[in-house]
């Protein structure tokens, strides 16, 4: 089996898929919760912030170390190290209620993080082929988006109505079931891996941290993920002190909506390219920010939740086949890491900018705020797709 094949839904595909897709409902399922459970503890509105930068930091710096090994070792043992380092610090989170412990935990948990998701996502790219890259990760990343969108509000549930600790459990759950699909999947090791062995290039930092090719499509996809940091961080504290209890509803809508659009915006994507699909996902995204700060009933959470799927969720797969796009088939690696990395600096820069604005406005502005930075990744998209002399030759 080969990536340079037309075939696209091979077995290696679909486990990896599977797989991706548990990995991501264990580890989001999470996420929304983390902030008000630091501020049941104790924790103050900036340290509520650092729970999401603290480990947005750690995930960037291990990329770089990860994006090179990617270019020396075969992807199993590199995706099964990240899996279960992912499962070990998840079941660390209910030993302490001390603020400054759970901030460390929050670190070593972005370190696997960071690990486990470049891995995953260069083992996806060698198994997609070449000339259905948009399509291929449209999918990959719809298991990414099902994730990141699905698995909160069941979480979110879990802790309103349980506890933090069933919560854990569950989650370690769905990373057990993760590690198991990962072992069974059968993964394509490309020709480069095997040449970079004889002749090892030299590690550099910087080097392993950045693809200048890709890097303007990374540039969007941070500007992007910042305007969503302000959900990630404050959707839960907001619908408390709204009043709602529908917050999860958010969430299913995002999902159902990103689900039904994936496989049209990923076709769409290798025929015509990303720039018309970014800029009007954007702007839907925009809109959707503002019905959510204006939300009052679980009717507008819904709306906001469908406006945001539609947008923000048919946009990420986006942004990752671009950035692919622009690099080799050796460095694919490293431009996975700059992607994902791009998404973990925009969501954790945002939580640290917004927590300080956060003293003096309320979380509905926060909102209003972020919104904005989707006008801009739509100036930049347009900008670019100006400079364009050629059509689009997909990749």
């Amino acid at each position: 089996m080969s990536s340079s094949s037309k075939q696209l839904w091979t077995w290696p595909f679909i486990f990896l898929v599977a797989a991706n897709l548990f990995t991501f409902m264990s580890f989001q399922m999470l996420l929304p919760n983390l902030p008000p459970y630091i501020e049941s503890i104790g924790g103050s509105k900036l340290e509520i912030g650092l729970v999401t930068t603290m480990f947005s930091v750690a995930a960037i710096l291990i990329r770089p170390f990860i994006g090179y090994l990617l270019m020396t070792s075969t992807r199993k043992i590199l995706v099964l190290i990240g899996a279960v380092s992912l499962l070990a610090m998840t079941l660390l989170y209910p030993i302490t209620q001390i603020v400054v412990f759970v901030l460390v935990i929050r670190f070593a948990h972005g370190i696997a993080w960071g690990w486990s998701t470049t891995a995953n996502g260069t083992a996806a790219v060698d198994l997609v082929p070449r000339k259905r890259v948009g399509e291929g990760m449209g999918y990959f990343g719809l298991s990414i988006t099902i994730g990141m969108i699905m698995a909160p509000s069941f979480g979110i549930y879990l802790f309103q109505n349980y506890s933090f600790d069933l919560l854990i459990w569950i989650s370690a759950g769905l990373g057990i079931i993760a590690i198991g699909l990962f072992a069974l999947t059968s993964f394509i090791t490309p020709a480069s891996v095997y040449e970079n062995r004889q002749t090892k290039p030299r590690f550099s930092f910087f080097g392993s941290l950045l693809e200048k090719k890709s890097g303007y499509p990374a540039l969007v996809t941070f500007l992007t993920t910042f305007g969503y940091g302000s959900i990630v961080t404050y959707i839960v504290i907001f619908g408390v002190e709204q009043g709602l209890d529908g917050v999860f509803l958010f969430y299913f809508f995002n999902a159902l909506l990103a689900t039904v659009s994936r496989p049209i915006t990923g076709k769409y994507f290798d025929k015509n390219g990303p720039w018309k699909l970014i800029i009007i996902c954007s702007a839907i995204s925009f809109a959707a920010m503002w019905v959510l700060a204006l939300a009052d009933s679980n009717v507008d959470l819904m709306i906001a939740g469908a406006l945001f799927g539609a947008g923000y969720g048919s946009m990420m797969p986006a942004f990752q086949a671009w950035v692919i796009s622009k690099t080799t088939v050796a460095r694919s690696g490293i431009a996975n890491g700059m992607f994902y990395s791009s998404i973990d600096l925009g969501i954790g820069l945002s939580a640290l900018v917004l927590g300080f604005i956060y003293i003096y406005v309320e979380t509905a502005d926060l909102f209003k705020i972020s919104s904005f930075l989707f006008i801009l990744v739509i100036l930049l998209t347009w900008l670019d797709y100006r400079k364009q002399t050629e059509p689009w030759q997909g990749t």
